[in-house]
């Protein structure tokens, strides 16, 4: 209803009826597809939890459940699939664990590539990507069309980034997808256009 009301086209699916996108069913899937097209409105990306893990725990069950979120994604009639890149043990050094992000990125893309869809990397607080620096580190070593970037401004800013033009020069041939979202310079999300995210550059450069 508000989607219609406000002129929306399209959403981004995180979460139905307190229930994760991750854990839905097919036929759960099915059904939120069939409500969204009788309603001319479309799934832009499926913004699943897979990365938001520490990078200390197991991987192989989350690989399986990116499996899953892949026939999600297929079902919902999207391409675009939000992941994160680990957290990284807090007041530990990130370089540590590169080589183990590495691998991680590099065995999700090639499932990416298998199933021909995109993970779009979203700069997140606490991540190995976290800071432009090292989502351009991820996006360089994967090396993969099928592996793009998710600009967050409000996120960029919670970890001290200088959004523009550093942060959106550095990733500037990756960035595929945008969330329009703003922090001030005490952190807190703000209004978009309102804090330290320069949004509006971003925007007027893309």
């Amino acid at each position: 209803y508000y989607l219609k009301k406000f002129g929306i086209s399209h959403f981004e699916i995180r979460g139905v009826n307190d229930k994760n996108v991750a854990d839905l069913s097919f036929d759960e899937a099915a059904a939120i597809k069939e409500l969204a097209d009788k309603n001319g409105i479309s799934v832009s990306s499926v913004g699943s939890p897979i990365g938001k893990i520490s990078i200390n725990d197991p991987f192989e069950e989350h690989l399986e459940k990116l499996a899953h979120v892949i026939k999600l994604a297929k079902i919902l009639g999207t391409d675009f699939i939000r992941i994160f890149s680990f957290y990284i043990p807090e007041g530990e050094d990130a370089a540590v664990y590169r080589d183990e992000v590495m691998r991680r990125m590099k065995a999700m893309c090639a499932l990416a590539e298998k199933e021909n869809v995109i993970l779009l990397h979203e700069n997140e607080k606490g991540i190995y990507g976290d800071i432009a620096p090292r989502c351009k580190d991820i996006l360089d070593t994967v090396n993969s069309p099928n592996m793009r970037a998710v600009f967050d401004p409000a996120n960029f800013v919670e970890c001290n980034q200088i959004t523009y033009p550093d942060a959106y020069d550095m990733l500037e041939k990756y960035i595929t997808y945008m969330h329009i979202k703003d922090a001030d310079g005490l952190k807190k999300i703000v209004p978009s256009g309102y804090g330290k995210g320069n949004v509006k550059e971003i925007l007027q450069n893309l």
